[in-house]
């Protein structure tokens, strides 16, 4: 029973069990602090992963460099109110660039060479509907003949127009700045983005996502890309997507035409495991995902950052791979080098103004 002290009240619990005020007092300090410090370590961990992530992107000021000589943006409606919806929703062209670029190792080792140049040996067109629920992405053969527009150059001057030049010389001759104009100059579309992966980059990705899961409907057997598949389903760690995104020999005809349908069954089944992966919740690996994309991207400045980055991948969240149609450009074989493949007309011409 506790007893009352000298002034009639009862005596401290604290002081009955031999403890005091001050000692409590301390001790929730104590605690205080270490909240505190915990609190500030995991704000700092956060800026510093943001800084890390931010500072991956590599970008290039293509709206600066092309001027206003270039297809009109595409006419959207006006968005809603940030009450209604703070993501954007317009239509969206945005021109995604596969590089075989040999700097650094892992390049190197992934691309089998060891050349410091690089080439644009992929390269699609991806359209996004207004609403963002729906795209179509349209694959450029790296074999087309093309005229090739006068291309500002990053050390001064320009290039001269080419006639009949292989599609993919104007990313080695120009860099991305060139693959746009050529790109806008053969479809007459606006590109609202560029986003371009490399070797590296790509493995990588695949490998913090968990791999993809592909089926192909004959064997495979390239010693360029090193890659041996049966027919079938097959779950791919991040260097076999790769392999397979590059191999064109072991399958087909070994043109370059086969391998775009390779890379097309790539890009949903990539869809499908993101739609997959609980990012939201494994804060690990979504980490993983985020440096694995940034550290091998190039962009346009409008996603040269981790938020512009975020943004636009949360205004894709609709986006299924159901709802991804993938074509190709129409093509027949050049009259001047059966090796090599022209736009068809008019059917190219009419899938080019379907996305505009």
């Amino acid at each position: 029973m506790t007893g009352l002290g000298a002034n009639g009240r009862e005596a401290d619990k604290d002081e009955d069990d031999g403890r005091h005020p001050g000692r409590r007092s301390t001790a929730l300090k104590t605690v205080g602090l270490l909240l505190a410090g915990t609190l500030t370590l995991a704000v700092a961990a956060a800026g510093w992963v943001y800084w890390h992530l931010n500072d991956n992107i590599k970008s290039v000021d293509i709206d600066s460099a092309l001027g206003d000589n270039r297809p009109p943006r595409a006419m959207t409606t006006p968005a809603p109110s940030a009450s209604e919806s703070p993501l954007p929703t317009g239509s969206l062209n945005i021109l995604v660039l596969g590089s075989d670029s040999r700097s650094g190792a892992e390049n190197r080792e992934l691309g089998g060479g060891s050349s410091t140049g690089a080439r644009s040996d992929t390269a699609m067109v991806v359209h996004i509907d207004a609403g963002r629920t729906e795209a179509t992405v349209v694959s450029i053969p790296r074999d087309t003949l093309v005229t090739r527009p006068s291309c500002p150059l990053p050390s001064g001057g320009s290039t001269e127009v080419s006639y009949n030049s292989m599609f993919n010389s104007a990313y080695s001759i120009g860099g991305p700045v060139c693959a746009v104009k050529t790109v806008e100059s053969l479809t007459d579309i606006r590109m609202d983005h560029y986003i371009e992966i490399d070797f590296s980059g790509f493995a990588k990705l695949v490998d913090a996502l968990g791999g993809v899961t592909v089926t192909t409907d004959e064997d495979i057997d390239d010693e360029d890309s090193h890659l041996t598949l049966e027919a079938g389903t097959h779950h791919l760690d991040g260097e076999q997507a790769l392999a397979l995104a590059r191999t064109r020999h072991g399958i087909g005809d070994g043109s370059d035409l086969g391998r775009i349908g390779l890379q097309q069954t790539l890009v949903k089944a990539l869809l499908d495991q993101m739609s997959a992966t609980s990012l939201l919740t494994d804060p690990t690996r979504l980490y993983r995902v985020a440096d694995a994309v940034t550290a091998g991207l190039t962009t346009d400045t409008g996603l040269d950052s981790l938020t512009e980055l975020v943004s636009l991948g949360r205004s894709l969240s609709g986006l299924t791979s159901d709802a991804v149609r993938t074509v190709m450009m129409p093509v027949v074989p050049a009259p001047s080098d059966r090796n090599r493949v022209v736009a068809e007309e008019p059917e190219a011409g009419e899938l080019w103004e379907s996305l505009r």
